[in-house]
């Protein structure tokens, strides 16, 4: 059975209050998130981060668009849903695997990575919700 993504639009890391989130680390100090950091930390180009968050490459080489709010959203729902796993994943760079390469059954297969290009990211969050407070994927 499918997990209904439509249910518990409010997240258990919202509710909890406590976990926080690995997007913290790496706002600039003009409340962005540093492109430039995040591609450092997971070892990245800023061509292979636009590639995982689904924009184009063009868009992470330009100020102007860095700032841009779909940039900085798309980025930081990557960097949280990747927050999300790390302690089960057993580190950043392995959360960061999972992100890209896990099927999950209850998208069809399709990767988290995937969801999140597609804008799809709130689905993902409700999903790592249902999971960690003990549902069935």
């Amino acid at each position: 059975m499918k997990y209904d993504m439509s249910k518990n639009r409010r997240g258990f890391a919202e509710r909890a209050g406590e976990r926080e989130s690995i997007s913290r680390d790496f706002i600039d100090s003009n409340g962005d998130v540093s492109i430039e950091a995040v591609a450092h930390s997971f070892g990245f180009s800023k061509a292979q981060l636009a590639a995982t968050v689904g924009l184009s490459v063009e868009t992470l080489y330009r100020p102007d668009r860095v700032a841009a709010p779909k940039t900085q959203a798309r980025v930081r729902e990557m960097l949280e849903i990747v927050g999300r796993v790390v302690d089960w994943a057993g580190g950043k760079n392995q959360a960061m695997a999972w992100y890209r390469a896990e099927p999950l059954a209850a998208f069809g297969g399709r990767t988290a990575e995937a969801l999140v290009k597609d804008g799809k990211a709130a689905d993902v969050r409700d999903y790592l919700d249902h999971v960690a407070l003990g549902g069935f994927t």
